[in-house]
């Protein structure tokens, strides 16, 4: 039995939204109410949802009497705010008359957090209430609140993460099954993990969001979308997925901010992009749609968080975790983080990162070859790791052969400028792909 609950007035929720995730916080808060009660101190009553058409069929979860399309008068005459409603407008405007009416937010909304997230911190403290975020990265996974709080007091050095559950799942089908993305995502799109348009997905952009926001947070510095470096994964084929594994990696989109230097000042480095990881890391176990974050601090050493990235339940998960703190600052005072960004580090050009490239070449079938492509990367000051040729048996035309070479680490402009030499040599037919190595 839960235990009693201490006499305080209700607090009144409102929901923004009644997609998945809006549908899944509803069931929550209605089926475990009592639960709630007691772990807050205070029943939880949930006064409106709100909603673009009041007269779309809906989970009978969801009481009819709730729903309301005056989504601004909703969030006047509530305690706490939910927004799972998604994109940039309406949903800070609403959030911004949530807080200037008193109101403690929680959101899952990244794009609007990683475009103009410091807006809506600097309201919230400005109005003394809170605002939790913790469902806006990787879903289920506790990853927001142990860099914001349980690292407080560390030095992170380095996020590594994969938090695009589609594109993991993209291209853990393309390694397992050997599909090609096309494909690959038209099965996502089956499943439901991808949308009728994927986009936002493939191309990085969810991953650049989520990439924003995890940087502003380990590195006390505002880092907006606009700086994350993106690349997507619509560049890849199941030849690179084949050869990952043949060289001893497994292709994943990861989304990296760490602490770098570029012309001797110190910054932060945000970017996303996919990436070789090797087999023996642990960020490359991570299969389907699942996400895992992999974050390096000076006294915590390496932490990993897995889990389930996306999806009603596991996102309505962090939202309740959220809701239950901000309103148990209602309940028995105090308040949680507000904004760090006391560092003020300069976000630094992806150029200046440090990396490690894989290329893979087709080049004339004769002696000599290797020689001149050595000659090319030394003038660039980049070092050749391992070198591999595929067998004769894939090559049976003669006049060429396959050159799969992995470099050490170098500046990213050093390794570029490198590639684009290479592909200029006599000697080199093409240039066929060329991916960063992580992890290692």
């Amino acid at each position: 039995m839960p235990s009693p609950v201490p006499a305080h007035p209700p607090l009144r929720v409102a929901v923004l939204g009644c997609g998945v995730v809006g549908t899944e916080v509803v069931r929550l808060l209605t089926t475990q109410a009592s639960d709630l009660a007691a772990r807050v101190g205070a029943p939880l009553e949930l006064v409106g949802v709100a909603v673009r058409d009041v007269d779309v069929a809906r989970d009978p979860v969801v009481d009819r009497a709730l729903l309301t399309a005056d989504a601004e008068s909703l969030v006047e005459r509530a305690d706490v705010v939910v927004e799972v409603m998604g994109g940039i407008e309406p949903a800070r405007s609403l959030l911004l008359r949530a807080i200037a009416g008193g109101a403690s937010v929680v959101t899952a909304n990244k794009a609007l957090l990683a475009q103009d997230g410091p807006t809506l911190y600097a309201a919230a403290d400005e109005a003394g209430v809170d605002l939790y975020f913790e469902a806006a990265v990787a879903g289920a996974i506790p990853i927001v609140r142990p860099v914001r709080e349980s690292l407080a007091g560390d030095r992170v050095t380095r996020v590594l993460g994969i938090v695009n559950g589609t594109t993991n799942y993209v291209l853990d089908k393309m390694a397992s099954e050997g599909l090609d993305l096309d494909q690959a995502v038209k099965e996502a799109q089956a499943l439901g993990y991808a949308e009728a348009d994927p986009t936002a997905d493939v191309e990085g952009y969810d991953a650049a969001a989520k990439a924003a926001i995890l940087a502003s947070l380990a590195f006390h510095t505002r880092v907006s979308i606009d700086d994350v470096s993106r690349e997507g994964i619509t560049s890849l084929t199941a030849d690179d997925v084949l050869w990952a594994e043949r060289t001893g990696y497994v292709l994943k989109l990861l989304a990296i901010a760490e602490r770098g230097t570029a012309d001797g000042v110190d910054g932060v480095q945000v970017r996303v992009h996919p990436a070789l990881v090797p087999v023996s890391h642990p960020l490359a176990g991570v299969r389907g749609a699942y996400n895992a974050v992999f974050v390096e601090a000076e006294a915590a050493g390496e932490l990993m968080f897995y889990g389930r990235g996306a999806g009603g339940e596991p996102t309505a998960s962090a939202v309740l975790g959220d809701v239950v703190s901000v309103a148990r600052h209602r309940v028995l005072g105090g308040k949680g983080p507000i904004e760090s960004r006391y560092a003020e580090l300069p976000v630094l050009p992806a150029a200046a990162a440090r990396t490690r490239y894989q290329v893979r070449l087709e080049v004339a079938d004769r002696p000599g070859v290797l020689a001149q492509v050595a000659t090319v990367l030394a003038s660039h000051d980049v070092s050749i790791e391992a070198v591999r040729q595929s067998p004769a048996s894939e090559t049976p035309e003669a006049d060429f052969a396959r050159l799969v070479i992995t470099t050490h680490a170098a500046p990213e402009h050093a390794l570029r400028s490198t590639v684009d030499a290479i592909a200029g040599l006599d000697v080199v037919r093409r240039v066929v792909s060329v991916l960063r190595v992580e992890g290692a």
